[in-house]
């Protein structure tokens, strides 16, 4: 496996520097300079990266993209994306690197969430409503879907055509990958808070975008999970079906031909039970629990949405979190009965995460 280490950068020379340096002990580092002013090219060459500068802010989509194609003509197989402005914590990148070693076919995420604590409450917060639905969205079981800490192979880019930029671009490679069966591997990473400057991530601007994006993917789904309900009401009337029921009715009735009256009690008692083992099936299925979570979430999303605004414009007391973890709970949307009675195959990919423990 060949690395490339790609670090977006956008005004951040009070700290390239001390990045650069840090990450080209495990790997060459590129810096794509997304039209800085602060003479953040300088600080990053002189910390021995090669720069790609472009002319104007781009976006951070965009400054990925362009190491994407320089990766590929340095004969590179995996870049690793980490930030410049110090809140990744270099160290971290020998378990990233690792984890790619491990699982070629895979997107690498270095999870912050073990150490949530130094993230600002309102961006923990919108962490955690953004997970939720790319998770119910996608079938993965991530906890940090936001974290730019990751390792891409370059294969995926030949798959996966990503339309996006800006900070829209990292929620939109992780769904659209999942849904062409590319695994995920999460890593716990070290989440260093951000002493010098606030974070580059706007939530007028960039939630917004995020958020229009999700929904355009959550009402995907639930297309979905309309259509798949229209089945389940449907194919008990389909022909098949309807001559296995009949026959099964009959058979259970078949001992008591000879007498009419405990025949129809029996007609009328082999359905009922039929009624009720499906009601109850129905009812305890994984794939009802999750669409009632999520049903809940997605009514509830446009006044979080803005609560999580008001909160971060205003800067006031949390009040915002203990409303996600109510109703955005990635708990509860795993969560499912031990024996579900007969299930339906999901039509979006049930992928499995992989967590590696924390050294």
């Amino acid at each position: 496996m060949t690395a490339l280490i790609v670090i977006p950068v956008f005004n951040e020379a009070a700290t390239i520097g001390e990045v650069v340096a840090a990450a080209r002990a495990l790997a060459p580092v590129l810096v794509v300079d997304d039209g800085s002013a602060d003479g953040s090219e300088a600080r990053a060459r002189a910390a021995g990266a090669e720069v790609i500068r472009h002319p104007r802010r781009l976006g951070k989509g965009q400054a990925i993209r362009t190491g994407i194609a320089a990766a590929r003509s340095r004969g590179a197989s995996v870049i690793v994306t980490m930030d410049g402005d110090g809140q990744h914590d270099p160290r971290d990148l020998g378990a990233v690197l690792d984890a790619a070693r491990r699982s070629p076919r895979s997107i690498v995420v270095g999870g912050r969430l073990g150490e949530a604590r130094v993230l600002p409450p309102d961006r923990l917060s919108a962490i955690r409503v953004a997970g939720f639905f790319v998770n119910w969205v996608s079938g993965l079981r991530l906890e940090d879907t936001q974290s730019g800490f990751r390792a891409y192979p370059l294969g995926l880019f030949d798959e996966v055509r990503l339309r996006r930029g800006g900070f829209v671009f990292e929620t939109e490679v992780l769904i659209a990958a999942a849904l062409r069966g590319w695994r995920v591997v999460e890593v716990p990473v070290r989440a260093i808070p951000r002493a010098r400057r606030r974070s580059r991530f706007r939530p007028l601007g960039d939630g917004v975008a995020i958020g229009a994006y999700l929904a355009g993917c959550v009402m995907a789904r639930w297309g979905l999970e309309a259509r798949a309900a229209g089945w389940a009401l449907v194919g008990p009337f389909l022909p098949a079906a309807r001559r296995a029921r009949h026959a099964e009715i009959l058979g259970a009735a078949a001992p008591h031909l000879g007498s009419p009256g405990a025949w129809a009690l029996a007609i009328g008692g082999a359905q009922l039970v039929r009624v009720a083992t499906g009601l109850a099936g129905w009812w305890r299925h994984p794939r009802r629990r999750r669409a009632a979570v999520a049903a809940r979430a997605t009514l509830a999303a446009p006044a979080i949405l803005g609560l999580l605004l008001v909160q971060a414009l205003a800067g006031r007391r949390d009040f915002v979190s203990p409303i996600v973890g109510r109703l955005c709970s990635q708990a509860r949307l795993d969560a499912a009965p031990a024996a579900p009675a007969a299930p339906a195959p999901d039509p979006v990919l049930p992928l499995v995460v992989q967590r590696e423990p924390r050294r």
